[in-house]
């Protein structure tokens, strides 16, 4: 996987595009994403279903992984069963 793939999720209706990769598996809603839809979803875990956001960035703790929500969804962002959090917004200099 290469930054620009845009990955959709196979338990709701998340879709990401891929900013910054490392070499694990991208989860949402606890199931692998992949890059077409499945006919039929897989069920959305309990653990891994606080939603995404558009827009946002979804960053891991190691900074090895960076996802930015194209298509919000209910299933959360994981990869390896670790969940992804939002990154921050970078502070505007001051104008003084």
């Amino acid at each position: 996987m290469k930054p620009g793939t845009r990955l959709k999720s196979v338990a709701d209706d998340t879709e990401v595009m891929v900013i910054r990769t490392g070499g694990g598996t991208i989860e949402c809603g606890g199931s692998p994403m992949a890059e077409e839809k499945p006919a039929d979803l897989a069920p959305l875990a309990a653990d891994f279903s606080a939603g995404t956001l558009m827009g946002k960035r979804y960053v891991d703790a190691d900074g090895q992984y960076e996802l930015l929500c194209v298509k919000p969804g209910k299933g959360s962002l994981s990869v390896d069963g670790v969940a992804l959090v939002i990154k921050d917004a970078k502070p505007l200099p001051a104008s003084d």
